[in-house]
């Protein structure tokens, strides 16, 4: 197990004490200041569903190109995203191969009411009517996310020695994206290119990311200032919860975004594909997020309107 990366059990969270919330808190802080990523169990979301979602999500994959092409859509769209449509090395302005993997996507899908709005931040979600059972998993899937996104972000408060609805009155309408990414084996891909990866270099963009994985030789690493590019610790059942630049500019870069990348297919293992469930918690499309005060921020950032940050590094990664 990495060192920098350490395992929250949930539990110790919602049946512990005042001490027991206390010590967890400080782990969490610390954590979070060296690598931005968790480890977390005690989560209940089911076992079973993580599986049938995994399970309807690579027949949608399997279905012929030509079928998979009526869904799809550019970055940030609900539907299918192809592989060599999106480069995330470009969020950090580095020049890459587009990154070898293709999504499904859906997002948050309750309008507010005014048009333009819901258009842009809340449209309906295509589903696949030849994958019919994607869409009821997905749902079930997207619905526990949202409870842990908040339940971890009262932790996160409470980490910080702040109010436990501080992060979470500002997600009382939220934005999310769910996506499902395939990362296909080198006997389909090639051999990957000069600097290319399954998901390039960066750091996510919203308030938390909840991902469950699979683990291989071409999987996840994460960054840290005391450890340079490390594998990601994997323990089966667990999910790897990382802050994205949102809660980063909240906290004035006390703690870090989680720079992660997924490594290229490796040649050692060229039928070796990975499925993985990302959700991506955002917080309200209009949410103004400024930057705490000292003792918690260290770096004071200019207020962002959260659905501005987010167009602008949509539009960064999106391979023209």
């Amino acid at each position: 197990m990495s060192p920098t990366v350490p395992t929250i059990d949930l539990t110790r969270w919602r049946q512990g004490d005042a001490v027991e919330h206390a010590r967890l808190a400080a782990e969490v802080d610390s954590a979070l200041q060296r690598v931005g990523f968790l480890l977390v169990t005690g989560h209940d979301v089911p076992e079973g569903l993580r599986a049938d979602v995994r399970l309807a999500a690579r027949a949608f994959f399997a279905l012929p190109e030509e079928v998979k092409a009526r869904y799809a859509v550019p970055p940030g769209g609900r539907g299918w995203i192809a592989q060599g449509a999106e480069a995330n090395a470009a969020s950090e302005g580095t020049a890459s191969p587009p990154d070898l993997k293709e999504s499904f996507a859906v997002g948050a899908d309750e309008p507010v009411g005014v048009p333009e709005i819901d258009a842009e931040w809340f449209p309906p979600n295509v589903w696949p009517a030849e994958q019919p059972f994607l869409r009821p998993v997905v749902e079930s899937y997207t619905r526990a996310m949202r409870v842990l996104a908040d339940d971890l972000l009262a932790l996160l408060a409470a980490a910080l020695d702040l109010p436990e609805d501080t992060f979470t009155r500002s997600t009382r309408h939220p934005t999310w994206t769910f996506q499902v990414n395939w990362y296909p084996p080198m006997t389909v891909v090639g051999e990957p290119l000069p600097g290319q990866f399954r998901i390039g270099p960066h750091t996510d963009f919203g308030s938390v990311t909840i991902l469950d994985r699979q683990a291989g030789k071409g999987g996840l690493q994460v960054h840290s200032d005391e450890g340079g590019w490390e594998d990601a610790p994997f323990e089966p059942g667990a999910f790897t919860v990382n802050i994205g630049d949102l809660l980063a500019r909240w906290t004035g870069d006390r703690w870090r975004s989680g720079r992660h990348r997924v490594l290229p297919p490796d040649p050692s293992a060229p039928q070796e594909e990975l499925t993985s469930l990302v959700y991506f918690y955002e917080c309200d499309h209009d949410a103004v997020v400024s930057t705490f005060p000292p003792p918690v921020g260290r770096v004071e950032y200019p207020p962002v309107v959260a659905s501005t940050y987010l167009h602008e590094k949509y539009h960064a990664i999106t391979v023209s």
